[in-house]
């Protein structure tokens, strides 16, 4: 949040009110039941899944009774979760009917593939044609490799291999060839996703599938990007206020001047607060629930690697200490499990599962009060439930 030497006139809220009102959003101070697993997705803004395991357990923690299978049926027999790259260009579990607000919202991101493209002088028109014939190909689920047949088809270009890392690939990728390059089929996938003109459908015999959203969410409905921008915007300061629009930046990943813009738009609903000297904003119509919000028991949770309560301000203090920040938010962007005590970062964990047994180790920060060691061994009971492992260990070094 922004430093104030004296905020007028604004509101003012603690830092304990503050975090029990991020704890309330996201559904970890009180879980919701487990038929509000489409609901929580979109709660807390989109749960983050470059580990599909990771996004299972960021629900698992904010839901009660939730069964791995659950998840797996919103997403591919029921359809009302859907998988895609959105905001900061990353892949999220979103609910189907949001999907216009989560791509829509995001859209104007497409401008820095563009503006990397442009600096890799590969002509935009050409990968432009590759997504559309793509798209065109997507009236069902369809693999990588049928993809790629049908864009060398539709556009009697020859299928080629690019050499090295590109698009996250660590050796050879299928791509095509645009004037003295190969653009992989994988960044075709990508910006077909980001743009909204796809989604993941379900894994065929180990491979991931990509299909045009309204062929495959029952409940697909489009949103112009300006309507969807501004309710993106919502939903972020309804996860994560009081917050700035720097913070807002980060957590989208748009340029600058793109967010501000959003940002601006939106200033009419919003409401300054005052939280110990700093200034943030949230929706004017959140103003109450923030000024009242307060924790009625401790809360002890199992986040997973990238859980979106990590994620939702550029400055991080009001969740870890100075000592311990590298340990939660790693090099190349990678975030630890962490355990959270009462909105507060206690120490970092992982887990193992082998045929019969879960074992969790947990590496607190400082010393962990008995009753904090007990709630914990009762959520990592709860994740073995969960993941159906038959036996758990836990461990704390």
């Amino acid at each position: 949040m922004t430093d104030r030497t004296a905020v007028v006139d604004a509101p003012s809220a603690s830092p304990k009110q503050v975090s029990a009102f991020r704890l309330s959003r996201h559904h970890l101070s009180d879980r919701a039941p487990a038929s509000g697993l489409v609901q929580v997705a979109g709660d807390m803004g989109g749960t983050q899944a470059q580990l599909l395991s990771a996004a299972q357990i960021a629900l698992w923690a904010r839901t009660r009774g939730l069964r791995m299978p659950d998840v797996e049926e919103a997403l591919w027999r029921d359809r009302t979760l859907v998988k895609s790259w959105c905001i900061r260009g990353t892949l999220h579990l979103i609910p189907s009917r949001d999907f216009a607000v989560f791509l829509r919202g995001s859209a104007r991101r497409d401008a820095r593939w563009i503006a990397w493209m442009t600096r890799a002088k590969i002509p935009t028109e050409s990968v432009d044609r590759l997504v559309g014939a793509m798209r065109k190909a997507l009236d069902r689920p369809r693999t990588r490799t049928e993809i790629a047949e049908r864009i060398s088809t539709s556009l009697g270009v020859k299928i080629a291999q690019k050499s090295g890392r590109g698009w996250g690939n660590p050796a050879n990728a299928t791509g095509f060839r645009i004037g003295r390059t190969v653009f992989s089929l994988d960044g075709v996938i990508f910006l077909a996703c980001i743009r909204g003109q796809a989604c993941f459908g379900p894994v065929r015999e180990g491979e991931a599938t990509f299909v045009r959203p309204e062929k495959w969410l029952p409940d697909w409905h489009d949103l112009p990007p300006e309507k969807a921008e501004l309710e993106l915007l919502r939903r972020y300061l309804r996860a994560h206020g009081p917050a700035t629009l720097a913070d807002f930046n980060i957590w989208i990943g748009l340029r600058a001047a793109d967010a501000r813009d959003v940002w601006t738009r939106l200033e009419p609903e919003l409401a300054e607060v005052d939280v110990d000297g700093q200034t943030g904003w949230v929706l004017r119509k959140d103003l109450p629930a923030l000024t009242e919000a307060k924790l009625d028991a401790s809360v002890v949770r199992l986040l997973p690697s990238f859980d979106s309560f990590l994620l939702g301000q550029k400055d991080h203090r009001h969740l870890v200490e100075r000592a311990h920040h590298a340990r939660v938010y790693r090099p190349q962007g990678w975030l630890s499990p962490v355990v959270l005590v009462d909105g507060r970062v206690a120490a970092v964990w992982s887990y193992e599962r082998t045929s019969r047994r879960l074992q969790v180790r947990v590496k607190p920060f400082g010393t962990l009060p008995a009753a904090v060691r007990t709630a914990v061994r009762d959520e990592a009971e709860d994740l073995r439930r969960f993941l159906g492992s038959p036996e758990i260990g836990i461990r704390f070094s």
